[in-house]
Formats: structure tokens, sequence, C-alpha cells
């Protein structure tokens, strides 16, 4: 369809231009009384210019088709933000270009009255949409603060900053690996976690990614991934937004959420210890599942007896492994000797990271020995 509208288009285009200019170029070649009168006509330049122009376009209309389509499908998959935005700079590059060229044209001098505005045009449209597109995130961030700004200024003062402050801590970032873990979806439907639960596009593509992977255990993550996206937006009362900007500059999918967190005031959710770390450092909020589940195990303290299955070798010699039910690794000293067996141990230390929490121990036996 898109290529016989092309050849239409090439069609009348070159039936106006052989009505116009043919019979121009007929009679200043000058062919004398060998030329029929006919061929002065417009009408049959205009005939004329059509088979020619058709004819051309075989040539070209098959790359020009591709073209065109390859355009369309980049336009489909972009996010409607950065279209909206890219047009919005297109579309004030160019009004500025028209007023620039206003003085131009009455300056008269030919070639910057006639040749310059052109490029001018091409510039700024050019140099407008490369701004909109890339500067969408700031713009959109600018257009949610203005509002609250000109109300602070006639209102409450400080105020405003703080419920500002509150919105964003209102945003809750999720990364790849914690919508991986699954343990955010019970954490949503228990109520502990507030606000709106931001799923940013380029987490999605990450995830899609994995669970298109070749690797089998790869590919099952994130499989599970997506499941457990599915069941948070459409199975808990929760408000979920998939934010649909992303940031070219920057590859790494890390850096991307710190800095989307630190453009919407938001908190990231993780329970990746190196993003935690990153987060940290460079001022963000974060929330860490792993710090969550830490907190509500129930407290150990040194001199405690538990009852533990020994279930392994530890690293150092003689060491034992265990684990509670909540799933916390017990360290038995001397335990290698009790391997597949349930002791009673005393509680000697307890070691608590964002990674998780350690436990260290001894048999009962041998502190009773003792």
């Amino acid at each position: 369809m898109m290529k016989r509208m092309i050849q239409l288009f090439f069609i009348i285009l070159g039936g106006t231009l052989g009505f116009v200019y043919i019979p121009m170029i007929i009679t200043v070649l000058n062919f004398g009384d060998s030329i029929p009168a006919w061929l002065h006509s417009p009408y049959t330049g205009a005939i004329l210019g059509c088979i020619i122009f058709f004819l051309l376009t075989f040539w070209f209309v098959d790359t020009l088709v591709g073209t065109i389509k390859m355009f369309e499908e980049k336009i489909v998959k972009a996010p409607v933000t950065d279209v909206l935005f890219g047009t919005l700079g297109l579309v004030i590059g160019l009004i500025v270009a028209f007023l620039i060229q206003i003085p131009l044209e009455k300056l008269n001098i030919v070639g910057i009255s006639t040749v310059l505005p052109i490029f001018i045009y091409l510039f700024l449209g050019y140099f407008g949409f490369q701004i909109g597109f890339k500067k969408r995130d700031e713009l959109i961030n600018l257009f949610h603060i203005s509002p609250r700004s000109r109300d602070r200024k006639k209102d409450a003062g400080e105020k405003d900053d703080e419920n500002s402050a509150e919105t964003g801590k209102m945003l809750k970032i999720l990364d790849t690996s914690v919508i991986i873990d699954g343990r955010i979806a019970d954490i949503c439907q228990t109520g502990f976690l507030e606000g709106v639960i931001v799923i940013p596009r380029f987490v999605l593509e990450e995830l899609q990614h994995i669970a298109d992977s070749s690797d089998v255990l790869k590919r099952n993550r994130g499989r599970r991934g997506l499941d457990i996206l599915n069941k948070i937006q459409k199975e808990l009362a929760v408000k979920v937004e998939i934010y649909e900007g992303d940031f070219d500059e920057i590859s790494e999918v890390d850096s991307k959420l710190v800095k989307l967190a630190k453009l919407v005031s938001g908190i990231v959710v993780t329970n990746d210890f190196n993003l935690n770390k990153v987060c940290e450092l460079q001022g963000v909020s974060v929330l860490n599942i792993n710090d969550l589940a830490n907190a509500v195990k129930p407290v150990v303290l040194p001199g405690e007896e538990l009852k533990v299955q020994v279930i392994k070798d530890g690293k150092e010699q003689n060491q034992g492994v265990g684990y509670l039910d909540d799933g916390t690794m017990i360290v038995v000293e001397e335990g290698h000797k009790y391997i597949s067996k349930t002791i009673d141990v005393i509680v000697t230390s307890v070691l608590q990271t964002s990674a998780g929490r350690m436990i260290f121990a001894k048999p009962k036996v041998l502190e009773q020995a003792l």
C-alpha cells in the first residue's frame, strides 16, 4: 500500500513538472519542424512527466519504503514521553528558526536571505529535537516541581519542601534483583510497603533479556521475575507505575536506578549488597529487603541455647554448618563430627550485615565438659 502511495505521489509530481517544463524544454531546444505540434502541448508534457517519473520509481521506491518502515518501527517502539518531548523540542526549534528568518529576509542579500534560512531551519529543528529528547526527564521533573514552587512562595514557606520530599519518598523504585527474589510481592501484600511502586522500563528490558537467555537457570529466574511483576500489578492492592524514560548516556542498569532515584527523590528497593552501598555513598535512600528480613528474625544473644541439625562441613577445620528455620546460617565450632545429627548448641557470637546474619556457636556437650 505504501509503495503504491509513493509511486502515486511521484506520478503526480512528474505530471506537474512535465506540464510546466517539458514544453519549455522543447521550445528552448528548437528542434524545428521535426517535432510534431502536439508535443508542444502542456498536457502531452504532463503525460510524459508521469511516465518518466513512474519508471524512475522502480529504481528507488523499495529502498524508500524500507527506510520509512524502519523509521516507523523506531517511532512505534520509542516511549510516548520520548516522542512527545522530542516533537515539542522540534516545534520550538522551528519557531525560533522562523523568528530568525524574518530579519534575514529583510536584508535582501543574495545567499544569506535565501540559502541561510534553510540551514537555520535544519539546524534548530534538529537541535530542538535532541534537547527535548535527551532532557525529557529533567523537563518532566520541572513540570512537576513548578506548581509546588509557586504554592510554596504563596503559602507556607518550607512546608511544601517537606511535602515534596514526602511525595518523593512515596515512590519505591524496584531493581531487577529484588523482583527476581520474589519476596517483594509478599511484602506488598502485607501492606508494609506504602506508596507507589515504580518499575522502570529499562528494568523490564533487563528482565526480558534474562528471561530470553539460553541458560536455563537465568531463563527461569527472569520468567519468575516477570510473574512476580504480573502478580503485583494485577492481584495486589498497590499502585504500580511504569517509568517509560531512559538514560541513554548510562549503560549500567544500577547507575540508571540511582540517577532516577535522584531525579524523582524516590527510594530504591533492592537486595543487592553492592547497589545498597552505591546508593548510600551517593545519598540516595534505599530499602534493602535483606535488612528487613534480618530485622524480623528472632533476636539471638550470646549464651542462648539452640537446637540445630549440622548439615555440612564449614570453611574452617572441624567446623560444622547448620540452618535455623528462617534460613539463618549457624557455624558450629567442633561440629564436624556431628554432621547429620541434631544437637544442642550454645551461641557464642552473632554477626549481622546487609548481606545476612550469621550465628557462631559451640556444642553444649563441649561446654559442659569444660
